[in-house]
């Protein structure tokens, strides 16, 4: 991963998921944004940056880029993700909510193939407070710090960070992999990511409804995880059956346990793997403070 001040970073796609106030809060955080990519827009310039048609003509100009960060229409992503890695881009966060489960299929395969790392859809990105901003999270919930944050959430990830800040907690790396029916890089991958980072000390999960990932990170997490992981879970009280609209995952449960997926089984997956897990955002740093002390 190349997440510094250096990092080439290039938007690709300037439509309702982003707008020139995100574009100027990297700015102003020090992300050097280099371009646009916009098709038929190439030579004009869209809330500060140069546009260019291709990815191709980007790195022509500027060389390789580290980070592409796209915002184009759902069905437009695949495309996008295919001409990025064509381009040897290997960090791709996907803004974007929505995307054809079929089409992240797609993506998901040749992404493996290529090793390249995708974040989202439907994901205000990644955030290394003090250093980087790669999307639309808020940076001033943030301060530099030790505590990782990985989150299925988009809006309850900085608001956690906010909460962390005001309890004099600051922050190593906080990531939203997405809620999309799915999503590239799992709360495995980060985990991992986190557990080997030498500036974080200890992990923040913040899962919610729908799906097995939560389940899974409670084993990964007694199985291969060293540092001290805090979980949340949103929607305790979601009514039994209901799925949330944005994690799409209707499907998954067609067959399944009647329990699977709900609030109930992810913190049940937490208990046996001796993972605390706080009731609300505004309990996480006292629980932090418990197991880093």
């Amino acid at each position: 991963m190349n997440l510094t001040p250096e990092s080439k970073v290039l938007i690709q796609g300037f439509c309702e998921f982003i707008s020139s106030t995100h574009v100027a809060q990297m700015k102003a955080y020090g992300t050097n944004l280099v371009a646009g990519v916009n098709p038929g827009c190439g030579g004009q310039e869209l809330h500060g940056l140069p546009v260019f048609d291709l990815v191709e003509e980007v790195i022509e100009q500027f060389g390789a880029i580290d980070t592409t960060i796209i915002c184009v229409d759902p069905y437009d992503v695949l495309d996008a993700a295919l001409e990025a890695i064509a381009s040897n881009i290997r960090q791709i966060i996907i803004i974007t909510a929505g995307v054809p489960p079929l089409d992240m299929v797609q993506l998901l395969r040749k992404a493996e193939a290529c090793e390249t790392l995708v974040i989202g859809p439907n994901s205000p990105g990644i955030i290394v407070p003090g250093k980087i901003l790669l999307g639309t999270q808020p940076s001033e919930f943030y301060t530099p710090g030790s505590v990782g944050i990985v989150s299925r959430s988009s809006t309850l990830t900085y608001e956690i960070a906010y909460e962390l800040t005001k309890a004099g907690l600051g922050q190593s790396i906080s990531v939203s992999i997405g809620s999309d029916a799915i999503v590239g890089s799992s709360f495995l991958q980060w985990l991992q990511i986190l557990d080997e980072d030498e500036t974080t000390q200890a992990i923040v999960l913040v899962g919610q409804p729908g799906g097995g990932s939560e389940e899974a990170a409670a084993r990964y997490i007694t199985e291969a995880i060293d540092k001290p992981v805090i979980a949340y879970i949103a929607g305790r009280q979601a009514p039994p059956g209901k799925t949330w609209r944005q994690t799409g995952t209707l499907a998954t449960v067609i067959g399944r346990d009647p329990n699977f997926g709900t609030a109930q089984s992810k913190l049940a997956a937490f208990k046996e793997a001796e993972v605390p897990v706080a009731e609300r955002p505004s309990q996480i740093p006292e629980l932090l403070r418990k197991e880093i002390n």
